[in-house]
């Protein structure tokens, strides 16, 4: 008996076959497209870590950058050439950070532009340092020299004073000083009397002291007769001397060779007719200084 076999047409095959391919293409492409949205979505994730990242870095920078320039405003110093540079560098940064550094290649420029700039600041602070160190310096010498200077004006005060004292001392005891002085109203005879009617001269006799200081030659001594009334006799108006300054009127006058010892000597003066009767005064001058005074009185009778 012949076996009969259960053959299945190709057509049907086929249609079985083809919806096992189309699922398995399908399950493939799905997962081909998760795959790429995962990658989309965690590329997406990086770029955003690093955009900010980025920004935190440059945000980060440009506030150095600020807080530098703050720094060069207070770096201050005298020297001009120092300070123009001072102020080239603070431009500069101001320039850098108008830059809109948005990728990784300008940050690192950013960043490598920062260090140049640290590096020039340290060396701007340490110019500046060494500079104030050295103006400290200055004003701790200048200061020194004042105060010495200061003292030694002082000393030099006090010596002028010390010498002129001594110069006044010596000017004091340089001066010709006159002693034993006489006043005496004389008659015609020569004769002393007190009375008015009978004065014909006046005679004033003084002796020069010694003084071995003092400059020796000729010496001018001035003699002033003042009256009661307070009126200096003379014999001519033009008769003036020189004292401190001042032209003086005087009643008579005469020169001595003066030897450094006493010397005596006498002025007289005759009766002008400008006598009156009182006490008067006697005045004796030599080289700007009064030298001695005395007394003498003329009655009517």
């Amino acid at each position: 008996m012949t076996e009969i076999k259960n053959i299945t047409p190709p057509a049907q095959v086929n249609k079985k076959g083809a919806p096992i391919a189309m699922i398995t293409t399908s399950i493939i492409l799905a997962a081909a497209l998760i795959f790429l949205i995962v990658m989309y979505f965690d590329q997406k994730n990086k770029m955003i870590e690093m955009e900010t990242a980025l920004t935190e870095e440059k945000d980060s920078l440009a506030n150095e950058l600020r807080l530098m320039a703050n720094a060069y405003d207070t770096l201050k110093t005298d020297n001009d050439s120092l300070n123009l540079n001072l102020e080239k560098e603070k431009k500069r940064i101001i320039q850098l950070l108008s830059i809109n550094a948005s990728n990784v290649q300008l940050i690192k420029k950013y960043k490598s532009e920062l260090t140049t700039m640290r590096e020039i600041m340290k060396s701007y602070i340490v110019q500046i340092d060494s500079l104030n160190t050295r103006n400290k310096m200055l004003i701790a010498e200048n200061t020194e020299i004042r105060q010495q200077m200061t003292q030694v004006q002082d000393i030099n005060a006090e010596l002028s004073k010390v010498k002129e004292e001594l110069n006044t001392k010596v000017e004091i005891a340089s001066v010709i000083q006159a002693k034993d002085i006489v006043a005496a109203a004389l008659n015609k005879k020569r004769k002393e009397t007190n009375r008015l009617n009978l004065l014909a001269n006046l005679r004033i006799c003084f002796t020069l002291r010694e003084n071995p200081i003092a400059t020796a030659g000729p010496k001018e001594v001035f003699m002033r007769v003042i009256r009661p009334d307070s009126l200096v006799i003379t014999s001519s108006p033009d008769n003036l001397f020189d004292y401190n300054g001042d032209k003086l009127i005087y009643s008579a006058n005469r020169t001595a060779d003066y030897l450094n010892q006493d010397i005596e000597m006498c002025i007289f003066m005759d009766n002008t007719g400008d006598f009156i009767a009182g006490n008067y005064s006697v005045e004796l001058y030599l080289e700007n200084n009064i030298i001695g005074r005395t007394n003498f009185m003329l009655s009517k009778r």
